[in-house]
């Protein structure tokens, strides 16, 4: 039954029974407050003077120059 809606809805009823009607809200609460950086949606300059969609632009070029999958080859 596991990965199964009904599977699904007897692990909610378990968690329910074993820790509370607000078993979900807390574990989400902890995982919210465990962030401390922003991340690449953060506005804040960062030590090395760019926000986060700056430092994601770069390291994503960054990414896409050392991929591994090579140059696009035409099937002409």
């Amino acid at each position: 039954m596991a990965g199964t809606i009904e599977g699904g809805r007897k692990a909610r009823d378990t968690n329910y029974a074993k820790f509370g009607k607000n078993f979900y809200r807390n574990i989400g609460r902890k995982g919210g407050n465990n962030g401390r950086t922003g991340g690449f949606a953060s506005d804040k300059v960062g030590k090395d003077g760019l926000t986060g969609r700056e430092r994601a632009k770069l390291v994503g070029a960054k990414g896409g120059r050392i991929s591994k999958r090579g140059v696009a080859k035409c099937s002409a």
